[in-house]
């Protein structure tokens, strides 16, 4: 397993996924169609060649996704009970196709489960960064994780 317990969390630990990836044209066409965005900015080359980008943008939902989806092995798997939020979505800088994307999660707050004895509430700040040292990406993610059973 992977992921760590609630116990072995402190704020301020820090983690460099070693995951990272290329953004293609196949995963923004595909997000786009499987959550029904018909945003021309993403689908059409053309609209999206007369903006202001120049370029095709990348739906905010794949960059959001990536960020968590990644983080997930070394956060939260085994050892999760429950996402409880996903808080302070942030896009300061567009991502284009061929973007490659590296990821960081920072542990800004834990706290005692008031409900469950054997869990506790950890939250990440994720981080996105492209391949120019620009941050794409910023959240916060809320989750129930287990503690190490005594």
């Amino acid at each position: 397993m992977a992921g760590r317990y609630f116990d072995e969390w402190q704020v301020g630990d820090t983690i460099a996924h070693s995951i990272t990836r290329t953004v293609t044209e196949a995963d923004n066409l595909l997000i786009s169609t499987l959550t029904h965005n018909p945003q021309p900015m993403h689908l059409d080359t053309e609209v999206a060649k007369a903006s202001e980008f120049g370029q095709i943008l990348v739906n905010s939902c794949l960059t959001f996704s990536l960020v968590v989806g990644v983080s997930v092995a070394d956060t939260t798997l085994g050892t999760l009970v429950a996402n409880l939020g996903f808080d302070e979505v942030r896009l300061p800088k567009p991502v284009f196709i061929g973007d490659t994307l590296r990821f960081e999660s920072e542990v800004v707050a834990l706290r005692e489960s008031n409900s469950r004895a054997n869990a506790g509430i950890v939250t990440w700040e994720h981080r996105a960064i492209n391949q120019r040292g620009e941050t794409v990406c910023t959240m916060k993610r809320t989750a129930l994780i287990q503690k190490k059973a005594a």
